[in-house]
């Protein structure tokens, strides 16, 4: 139900991408070069993923069997690259990545028609509910509601359905979570093949039998297990109504903690699965148990062309008050557009039978015949369920039918919903016959006798919906209006002030394993699809593994789903590539859509060493040394490389005996104490510094000053306009509670406010300053805290980057968090995105406790006033707030030392050291007037959206020995130029074949996002080599040599067609669309 690592299926996946990536760019470079002879390069190649792979075995020591299994993958990989000829082909196979990239523009080119959709003021519409205001009404107070004790009391009139009857849909189902507290396989050879063989069979003794099933990742494990005559069975039960599938995502995913890639791609996997193995479309969300609920995941739904959704965990007072305004069943729509979906919010405590069938649980536990005397769980009211009969079923459907009666007083129709199940239910056939049996006696009971007015049957979840449209169509004169909604549902509380803000950090390490992870699919994806393409092209399909390289893909998508599962992610440091010399040619690939410089940071095994590019001119290096406080550990090398979109790379790094790379220089302080520095007998070093002095660094777009003391930053000036503003970083600790329950895995708990971090020694300055980069750095007992200055013209050189290595293995049920101070007047106001895809504008409230203020962060928080707006780009989930005008506080790790009573029976104790990695942007704005200050749209700026881009989709450098000279590796360039400044490249991801064996077709999805943004802000000196375009993205022209064969627009999942058909010349999107088109290429 709530809450996992999956430690396997992380480092599982990781390693599947690196296979696939590293594959995939000597199939490509096969077709460039005229040299008919076995790949030399491929040994040295896949030992370096080798290497990567032991150190991951290192790493997390637990996962022996599953990386002995990856590395036989890659040994028969290697094997057959070995085997595999080189291909005679004359030319280049794009054009664009053989001279430098043209010199960026110095103000980015923006259509002004580009500007107006951020620029538009906000419609409320008409009986709408915004939930900011819903924020503000009420008074989050938690009186005794009597039975329903977060609600009230409930009263009707016997007379109220004699003209209309009441519909009661009861809606069975199981919530299989695919890891909590067992694996994802134990849950699966314990109970889900279980429920699921029952259900085969139980459903087929009785046609008036419903069920639903959500979760595809088991369905799918389920289905490759069981024989032919099964799976008819299977498809007749769907065929016939009986069986439906909800949703249809791979699982349930968290909605707090994820990016948008992930959510798509794990939605994708769900709903190709159901349409190659049972031709099902999905029409219904069901979400019954993530941790609070994203417009984001709504509109994801409708545009997969889902049309309805039902949702669960939602604060307990907001269920209070829509259920006093029956508002409980609404259109939800986003702030930025009208894009409907109609949803159903669950009223009471929790989704199990006691929580469903109205108002008081002591009552409704009595119809959960699970619960009947002699079984292993009972009703904690202590008053059991009854078996029906004969001589109970009129006092039995009497007490059932008052519940229902009270809950639909709830909602304006007369159709009623009534989930029936929980937590892996149906597992065995005796609940199957105490559950269906018990309910069709007392459904038989209550629809003959007409004077009852009610017609009672089990049903799907879309049985539901239908009945609830047609009866909204039916309506007379306008009387059943559903009201539309716009905003989200965070920070869930379930009772209390017990808020569900901890689980936006908890386990920080494995939310930054799963977005490295995500980038290096999204990467082999990419590569995939376009060396499939290439390989087709020139004919030599023969000489690709293209089955064994889509399976592995395929089972990398199914990990990375799993691990968005709302128990999962709710849960690295840089991922180093290692040269050791001779010569050895790095092969760079950039994964944006826009042509790129950036920084590209490896080890190397000494600092005499220059680096050229593939026309052999060296390009500005740095040779750092890497450091365990004053010891030296080991060296580095930084380069600025240049790719374009999309595009693979090669540098040649090779050994010098003269220092072409220039050494980094040092500063060291300590205060009070005299260090000595050991083994950087290659660099300038110093442990001289005026202790009243602020240390500076420098770019050519910034200026930072830190402490001399602690070396946090305390002042930041941007060097274009002057713009100089006090921020100051900070730590602090939270500790929990002395209250009864504390934090745990899930909630927030705090003790107070938190207290400043106060380390018991004077801590360990070191400032180093380089052509390539400059930083500072401060080693603490728990933190190792660095700001680091790119010197690159452009975007990565307008930020300042944050790492923070944190260790608090030693603490006891302490958490820790980052506190950025800043002279803004933000007031009370701050922004925090939805899974990376949207803004939210957030109230910092006095009325509630802290830890209700917290909100979960995927890809940015920022604060801002007239004048000035301040980012802090993340490059993983965390909780953030702004307790305080101008400040920004965002949690790092947690450790504590005991459960909070929500099912996971332990506490966070499994802490690792964590590299959490930022960007903190300071942009100068145009203010907008009065009404900006409550609008509940806001939109990043072009250059936050790139920052962040460029934060969480690095270069991918992959080290090779090849011999320049014998075999010349030679860039690759797909793309003729740039994507639109503001289009994101959500994936290119190869489509399965329907034919036996699992391969690929001969289309691929591709999925584009036109990004919102604001044009207050200055777009000078980006770098970028894009502009905007209106949306329009001209295909023809896209691809170097690639040529577009067909293009036709479908649905998110592509599971349905779409009324603009065939496009093969362009493509268009609207501000903030995501689309997907069906394109082959040739």
């Amino acid at each position: 139900m709530r809450f996992s690592k999956h430690k396997q299926v992380t480092v599982f996946g990781a390693a599947i991408c690196f296979v696939v990536v590293f594959s995939l760019y000597l199939m490509l470079d096969h077709l460039q070069l005229d040299h008919s002879k076995n790949n030399p390069s491929s040994g040295g190649q896949l030992s370096v993923l080798q290497d990567k792979i032991d150190h991951l075995e290192r790493l997390l020591s637990e996962n022996n069997e599953i990386i002995a299994n990856i590395r036989d993958s890659v040994i028969n990989l290697r094997e057959s690259v070995k085997d595999s000829k080189r291909v005679l082909e004359a030319g280049n196979m794009s054009q664009g990545s053989l001279e430098m990239l043209p010199s960026p523009p110095l103000v980015v080119p923006i259509d002004s028609e580009d500007c107006q959709f951020s620029a538009r003021p906000y419609t409320k519409s008409a009986g709408g509910v915004q939930m900011s205001d819903v924020y503000d009404l009420l008074a989050f107070d938690n009186p005794d509601g009597g039975v329903w004790k977060q609600g009230f009391d409930i009263a009707y009139n016997e007379n109220e359905w004699d003209q209309e009857p009441l519909q009661v849909f009861v809606v069975p189902h199981s919530h299989n979570d695919p890891g909590w507290l067992k694996t994802f396989d134990d849950y699966f050879h314990d109970q889900t093949q279980h429920i699921l063989n029952n259900m085969v069979v139980k459903l087929h003794e009785d046609n008036r039998r419903k069920m639903i099933w959500s979760e595809v990742s088991y369905f799918a494990k389920w289905w490759d297990n069981i024989d032919d005559q099964k799976r008819d069975a299977v498809k007749s039960l769907i065929n016939t109504g009986q069986l439906e599938i909800a949703t249809g995502g791979w699982v349930m995913p968290d909605e707090a903690n994820t990016h948008y890639f992930a959510l798509i791609d794990q939605l994708l996997e769900g709903h190709q699965w159901l349409e190659r193995n049972l031709g099902v479309k999905p029409k219904t969300g069901w979400a019954v148990d993530p941790f609070g609920h994203s417009p984001t995941q709504t509109y994801l739904l409708k545009q997969s062309g889902l049309s309805n959704m039902l949702i669960q965990r939602v604060h307990y007072s907001i269920k209070k008050h829509f259920s006093s305004q029956k508002t409980l069943e609404f259109f939800w729509r986003q702030n930025w557009g009208d894009t409907d979906i109609l949803c159903h919010m669950m009223p009471f405590y929790s989704y199990d039978v006691p929580h469903t069938c109205g108002p008081d649980p002591k009552i409704c536990c009595q119809f959960d015949f699970k619960r009947l005397p002699g079984g292993r769980i009972s009703c904690p009211w202590r008053v059991p369920p009854q078996a029906i009969t004969d001589n109970n079923i009129q006092e039995r459907a009497h007490l059932l039918l008052d519940q229902y009666r009270k809950k639909s007083k709830l909602f304006q129709s007369k159709v009623l919903l009534v989930p029936l199940g929980d937590d892996f239910r149906y597992t065995e056939a005796l609940e199957w016959d105490q559950q269906f049996q018990n309910y069709q006696r007392l459904f038989d009971y209550m629809n003959s006798h007409p004077e009852l007015h009610v017609k009672a049957q089990f049903g799907t979840i879309s049985d539901y919906f239908e009945a609830l449209r047609s009866s909204i169509a039916s309506s007379t004169s306008g009387s059943l209006a559903l009201p539309v909604v716009n905003g989200d549902f965070f920070t869930y509380a379930d009772r209390d002030d017990h808020y569900w803000s901890g689980y936006f950090t908890s386990r920080p390490f494995y939310k930054r394993v799963d977005r490295v992870l995500e980038s290096h699919l999204r990467a082999a994806e990419i590569l995939y699809s376009l060396a499939l393409a290439e390989m087709r092209r020139f004919g030599k399909s023969n000489n690709f593994p293209a089955v064994e390289s889509y399976k592995l893909l395929t089972a990398a998508r199914r990990n990375l789903g799993l691990f968005q599962h709302h128990d999962a992610i709710a849960g690295t440091g840089k991922d180093w590539v290692v040269v050791d010399y001779g010569t050895r040619s790095l092969v760079i690939f950039n994964p944006v859509e826009q042509a790129r410089t950036s920084v590209v940071t490896v080890y190397v095994n000494r600092h005499k060493v220059q680096v050229l590019n593939s026309h052999g001119h060296p390009v500005t290096a740095q040779v750092s040394a890497v450091w365990e406080e004053t010891n030296r550990a080991s060296t580095e090398l930084s380069f600025v490389a240049q790719v374009p979109a999309l595009a693979l790379a090669v540098y040649q790094l090779s050994e010098s005996q003269e220092l072409h790379a220039a050494a980094a220089q040092y500063v060291f302080q300590q205060q009070g104490k005299h260090l000595s520095v050991n083994g950087a007998h290659q660099f300038r070093v110093s442990t001289h510094q005026d202790p009243t002095t602020p240390f500076s660094i420098e770019n050519a777009h910034i200026q930072l000053w830190s402490s001399p003391y602690t070396g946090l930053l305390e002042r930041l000036k941007l060097k274009e306009d002057g713009l100089e503003q006090q921020i100051k970083v900070e730590f602090a600790w939270y500790g929990t509670t002395s209250n009864k329950d504390k934090s745990g895995a899930y909630l927030f708990l705090p003790d107070g406010e938190a207290r400043p971090y106060t380390p018991s020694q004077a801590p360990v300055v070191r400032v180093t300053k380089g052509p390539v980069f400059s930083e500072v750095t401060t080693t603490f007992t728990h933190i190792t805290h660095t700001l680091r200055l790119y010197n690159v013209q452009g975007v990565e050189g307008q930020s300042v980057e944050i790492s923070n290595s944190v260790d608090i293995r030693g603490e006891f049920n302490h958490e820790i968090a980052m506190r950025i101070t800043s002279d803004l007047n933000s007031k009370d106001r701050f922004f925090t995105d939805h899974n990376g895809f949207q803004i939210q504008p957030r109230k910092t409230m006095r009325k509630l406790p802290l830890q209700a203020n917290f909100y979960p962060m995927s890809s940015m928080v920022y604060l801002q006033d007239s004048g000035s707006r301040l980012t802090l780009l993340t490059g993983q989930a965390l909780g953030a707030a702004s307790l305080k005008s101008g400040q920004l506080e965002v949690i790092m790790d947690r450790r504590l030392n005991q459960d909070d009573n929500r099912g996971l029976g332990q506490g966070v104790l499994d802490n690792k050291i964590t590299a959490n990695c930022f960007r903190l942007l300071l942009e100068k704005r145009t203010p907008a007037g009065k009404a900006d200050e409550n609008d509940p749209n806001s939109f990043p700026s072009l250059l936050s959206h790139t920052t962040f881009t460029y934060l969480n989709h690095p270069f991918i450098p992959m080290a090779t020995s090849v011999d320049f000279s014998a075999i010349p590796l030679s860039p690759y360039s797909p793309l003729h130029s740039s994507l639109p400044c503001d289009i994101d490249l959500v994936n290119l991801r190869t489509i399965q074949s329907k034919d036996e064996g699992g391969g690929p077709s001969a289309e691929a999805a591709l999925i584009l996002h036109r990004k919102g943004f604001d044009c207050r802000f200055s777009n000078r000196n980006t770098g970028l080599l894009c502009t905007t375009t209106r949306g329009k993205i001209f295909l023809d022209k896209l691809f170097s040599e690639l040529m577009v064969k067909s293009l036709t627009q479908v649905s998110l999942t592509l599971m349905h067609g779409s009324a603009a058909g065939q496009s093969p010349r362009d493509v268009s999107l609207k501000p903030m669309e995501v689309s997907t088109y069906r394109l082959e290429l040739s």
